[in-house]
């Protein structure tokens, strides 16, 4: 993951590097998406495979009409250029519903779980319980 500011630095410099990375086989993440900068003619130019949607717009779906049509406007865009698209910071049941709706590919946020160590991550998967 890579933040859209960070990227924005030097485009040309962070096209050159994730071109390397992506040589490599490496997956690469426009994380906070949509808090930027950035000029939507470099997102095309980036060697990117997954665009993750800012909890700042997440936050407002879908009773917020500007951020749940940002979103959908982004899930949009991502899934035209072929990018996988998972939204942050999702938290309850109707924003996981409008996201689906929208065709987000992912979510991610305190609906599913608040962070855990890696020994409580271990001691899940060791129960037999698993991430959907």
């Amino acid at each position: 993951e890579i933040t859209e500011s960070v990227l924005m630095r030097d485009a040309e410099t962070s096209t050159a590097i994730l071109q390397q990375l992506k040589t490599m086989g490496v997956q690469l993440a426009v994380d906070d998406f949509g808090t930027g900068y950035s000029s939507l003619s470099y997102l095309k130019q980036f060697p990117i495979d997954i665009l993750k949607i800012d909890q700042s717009f997440v936050h407002g779906v879908p009773h917020n009409s500007g951020d749940s049509a940002m979103v959908k406007a982004m899930i949009s865009l991502a899934h035209s250029l072929g990018l996988t698209t998972i939204a942050e910071g999702a938290e309850t049941e109707e924003q996981i519903k409008f996201l689906r709706d929208q065709g987000c590919d992912r979510a991610q946020g305190y609906f599913f779980s608040r962070p855990i160590s890696a020994e409580e991550f271990e001691k899940l998967l060791g129960d037999g319980n698993r991430f959907t």
